[in-house]
């Protein structure tokens, strides 16, 4: 692992943890010596990526990632576009509803609206989906190019439930069968209990770029209900890229 992966994963560290961090954890969390972590962590804090509270000495992101990220949502509005689908999609179904963004061979979820209901699926911001694992992947790689999906099942496949699909004949069919429907399914292929349903949100080139999906409690998804909230976010995803590329959408 190269010195900007290193540093990055730090980032990726403080990202994912609920409040600041000390140096131990952060760390242990990366696998280096604390020598190691700490000159990282100021090297980034000299650059404004991260901060060190003056009094506990812990570590949180910095301002400087928050100017940089506002940069990226002015010059390519994902976000922005998404956000409001989401949220209507999620008042129209009772469902968490998230959309995600394709960064590095995975998607990134970037907008999440929770169900209301006592029993539903939370995700965690910035929360990676594996794209062999998940509804999301497999719709992103429904409308991917051939080459991509090669390359992507030619890469290693873990396994994180007994139901991941690990095989890549297994995750082809599936991509096929997502492609004639139009959206793809998943049963508790990441998480156990979780169910989802998920569609591809395409650029003004017809390039996959993210993914909707509905993530719904096993308990809940029955065969009617895949139907339904699958064409449902077939439907918001194709509005969704639409808007995205200038198209006529059905949301003002």
């Amino acid at each position: 692992m190269g010195t900007v992966s290193k540093a990055l994963g730090l980032i990726d560290i403080l990202a994912r943890a609920n409040g600041p961090k000390g140096l131990t954890g952060i760390a242990k969390a990366a696998g280096f010596d604390k020598a190691t972590a700490r000159r990282m962590l100021l090297e980034l804090a000299a650059n404004g990526y991260v901060v060190q509270n003056s009094d506990s000495r812990d570590y949180e992101l910095g301002p400087a990632l928050q100017v940089y990220g506002k940069i990226r949502e002015e010059r390519f509005s994902l976000l922005k576009t998404v956000t409001p689908f989401v949220r209507a999609l999620c008042e129209q179904t009772g469902e968490t509803v998230h959309a995600s963004e394709y960064s590095a061979g995975m998607l990134l979820s970037i907008c999440t609206e929770h169900s209301t209901k006592p029993i539903r699926v939370n995700l965690e911001p910035g929360q990676k989906l594996p794209l062999h694992a998940t509804a999301s992947g497999i719709a992103f790689l429904s409308a991917s190019s051939p080459a991509f999906i090669d390359a992507t099942l030619r890469k290693p496949l873990p396994q994180f439930t007994s139901a991941t699909l690990t095989n890549a004949e297994d995750i082809s069919k599936a991509v096929r069968e997502a492609r004639v429907l139009g959206f793809a399914t998943s049963n508790q292929t990441l998480q156990d209990d979780v169910s989802s349903v998920a569609g591809a949100i395409r650029n003004q080139f017809d390039k996959p770029i993210g993914t909707l999906a509905i993530a719904v409690p096993t308990l809940r998804m029955t065969p009617n209900s895949i139907s339904e909230l699958g064409a449902l976010v077939q439907k918001t995803a194709t509005e969704i890229s639409n808007k995205l590329s200038g198209r006529r959408t059905g949301l003002s």
